[in-house]
């Protein structure tokens, strides 16, 4: 394609009242790239929004038009959940996790965005003086400003330089102030698509005990670490946890890219039992309900939404339990991501680009929904604002809380060979005209 004069570029930035890409959102990312389409008359390739680009799962839609058709959205949800998710969920951390949690301790939420929220709600409350949660970066953007919004002070460790034995110290300096009440990180890693060694899991899990700390541990690309074989229900490899460390842990997990039902907006929140059964004077002052379990379900859940989904429920069962039972291969199902990006990969390396965040200890990181690219010395903002002008929307690191340069790559929408095609083209275009020295 043309590219964009950078006049009409700004003139975009300006109407959409965005200062500098690296400080927009994803969806300002998109909103920028949807605006030059129109004016450029020319499709973008879009890389920067994280929509499931699979189709959702037959057994889960089954599921749900026979609820709705028995009648349960007539009827309130349990704020705790039907029996048959918490009990299909506890199955499915076992079988494909090797993690004993109790059906009680598992709760529906509207996503994970609101499963994050509501536990980061309650970490902050729970102690005086830990009013401070530690992200592993980079991450998620849209967590950490759900700490900012409820007031907590964050700090975010991009990881970089910090593998292996080499974060424990570094762990050790920010948790041992005491005022760290959680710790946050996504595995598979957005956007960096890294996953935690065993060796650093049990850093995590040991700092996180000694310091009193909960580890809230974000699996919203459950088992795509496409290097291993995961998914096989009461086998092993299982996929890795920081829950065979530390007593101190939450699990989030997702319906959205695992099952590709991000519509429905269903998740849980899978708090270990010493986690769910542990009391706190606050919570028995200002909920009436001493423990973390009760003060989650029936003090902040019930604030928040008052339940989740009734029919999305039973869909979230259904899938579950069909993964259990081995008729369900979700990882199976969402292998088109890595071969998509091993594509993409390509794509960008061919063309003078360097993947940013390229290894787990001595191994290759994995092929899956994101990756990371940099462009010689380019800033984030500079790689980025760049890669707008020619056609391709990514999102900026800096808003990952990396401190590295580069883009996040999300693969997701690269479905056909005419999309990737005109990656190709456009990513030509961007290395011809910016030559590396």
């Amino acid at each position: 394609m043309t590219p964009v004069a950078v006049s009409k570029f700004d003139e975009v930035m300006d109407r959409l009242a965005i200062q500098d890409v690296e400080s927009a959102t994803i969806r300002q990312i998109a909103a920028i790239a949807n605006s030059l389409e129109k004016e450029c008359g020319e499709a973008f390739v879009h890389l920067e929004l994280g929509n499931p680009g699979l189709p959702p799962s037959a057994v889960g839609i089954a599921a749900e038009v026979a609820a709705i058709e028995a009648g349960v959205p007539g009827q309130y949800p349990p704020i705790q959940g039907i029996p048959a998710f918490k009990e299909n969920a506890s199955k499915f951390i076992k079988a494909f996790m090797d993690v004993d949690i109790p059906s009680r301790c598992i709760v529906p939420t509207v996503g994970s965005m609101q499963g994050c929220f509501t536990t980061l709600l309650l970490a902050g409350q729970r102690l005086p003086g830990k009013d401070s949660v530690l992200f592993l970066a980079p991450g998620f953007a849209a967590q950490v400003h759900q700490a900012k919004v409820l007031g907590l002070r964050t700090q975010l460790l991009d990881i970089y330089e910090h593998r292996g034995k080499a974060l424990e110290a570094v762990l050790e300096k920010y948790l041992s102030s005491g005022r760290f009440t959680a710790m946050v990180y996504n595995t598979p890693n957005n956007p960096a698509w890294t996953n935690f060694t065993h060796e650093e899991l049990e850093i995590i899990g040991r700092m996180a005990t000694a310091h009193d700390v909960i580890v809230i541990e974000d699996h919203a690309y459950m088992g795509m670490d496409f290097r291993n074989r995961y998914g096989v229900p009461y086998q092993a490899p299982f996929i890795p946890s920081v829950a065979k460390y530390t007593d101190n842990y939450i699990l989030m997990l997702s319906g959205s890219k695992i099952f590709s039902y991000a519509g429905q907006r269903i998740a849980m929140v899978a708090m270990g039992e010493k986690v769910f059964d542990r009391q706190y004077d606050f919570f028995r002052e200002f909920y009436n309900m001493p423990s973390w379990g009760d003060a989650y379900i029936f003090g902040v859940l019930y604030c928040a939404s008052s339940g989740t989904s009734h029919s999305a429920q039973h869909a979230m069962a259904a899938m579950m339990g069909a993964a259990v039972d081995g008729k369900l291969d979700f990882v199976a199902d969402c292998a088109p991501y890595g071969q998509r990006a091993a594509k993409a990969k390509k794509v960008f390396t061919d063309n003078g680009f360097h993947i940013t965040y390229s290894h787990d200890g001595e191994s290759e990181i994995s092929d899956g929904f994101f990756f990371t690219a940099g462009y010689g010395d380019m800033t984030s903002s500079e790689v980025g604002s760049e890669l707008m002008r020619y056609g391709v929307a990514a999102l900026p690191l800096t808003s990952t809380g990396s401190g590295q340069n580069g883009v996040r790559v999300c693969v997701s929408l690269l479905r056909d060979d005419a999309t990737f095609s005109r990656l190709r083209h456009n990513l030509e275009a961007f290395h011809r005209d910016h030559p590396l020295t």
